[in-house]
């Protein structure tokens, strides 16, 4: 059943009228300017008012378990070491803002109730027809564009939309998943040199990168206004997956390289 929105609850009372589980996963990802005014207000309606309003009625409906997809942006954008479930939330932009405080919203919600809550952070999620900047840089790839990101030593945690979906799924039947955050990720992290030179294995092309160093990257990005871009693509991002590994017994069942494969071939 397709519904409008999440602010009809006539429409979500259909939707999870007799279900079991629901997994939540609609959001509003982009607003065009984070520095317009009232920017985190459009975040709210939908990322943290619709997710209300879905949770009472699943609540109402009787749903047994609410998954809630999330972001790695509630732990923040950059990090020394990778993030755990148990370090405290520092999201750095509006949309992580927004998706903390429906996290918090429906901890709230749910404490009394009959229904379990599951939420989930994924860091970047790849796969075909992949938007955003990843999709960039593929387009890029693919066009044999040459690029300045042959010197990049980040490490940064990814995973494929078919390793998340795994995870979500093994979250909706797993008894010890009910009440329980967890980080997702493929489990391998790479550079972005290597996620460039991985991405063009793929495709079956060679990645033309300059090694050009990442600190003149940054001063000239922040030069032309792109800074936030560049830390995204020259930082480090690490997630530990090691929860899901140890309560749920779970494995990312593709590795990066046939995560990747998949990708680009649009399987």
């Amino acid at each position: 059943m397709v519904v409008s929105g999440l602010d009809r609850a006539s429409d979500l009372s259909k939707a999870v009228s007799g279900q079991d589980v629901v997994i939540h996963a609609a959001a509003r990802a982009h607003v065009a300017k984070e520095s317009v005014p009232n920017a985190l207000e459009e975040y709210r309606k939908v990322n943290v008012e619709g997710t209300l309003n879905l949770g009472r009625v699943a609540i109402k409906a009787g749903v047994k378990r609410f998954i809630f997809i999330s972001s790695i942006g509630v732990n923040g954008s950059l990090n020394s070491k990778p993030f755990t479930e148990s370090d405290a939330p520092a999201p750095t932009d509006l949309y992580a803002k927004s998706k903390l405080e429906a996290e918090v919203a429906l901890w709230d919600l749910t404490r009394d109730s009959n229904m379990e809550l599951v939420v989930i952070r994924p860091p970047l999620v790849y796969g075909p027809n992949a938007p955003g900047n990843f999709g960039s840089l593929m387009r890029w790839i693919e066009n044999g564009v040459p690029l300045p990101l042959g010197a990049v030593k980040n490490k940064r945690s990814l995973v494929s939309v078919d390793n998340l979906v795994d995870l979500v799924a093994t979250c909706v039947e797993h008894p010890a998943a009910g009440n329980e955050l967890f980080l997702a990720g493929d489990g391998e992290d790479l550079s972005t040199t290597e996620l460039l030179q991985q991405v063009a294995k793929g495709m079956g092309k060679s990645a033309y990168l300059v090694p050009v160093p990442a600190s003149i990257l940054i001063l000239v990005a922040t030069a032309l206004g792109r800074k936030t871009m560049a830390q995204r693509l020259l930082g480090s991002l690490q997630v530990d997956i090691s929860k899901a590994r140890n309560v749920l017994g779970w494995q990312p069942p593709l590795s990066l390289e046939e995560g990747f494969k998949r990708c680009v071939s649009g399987q």
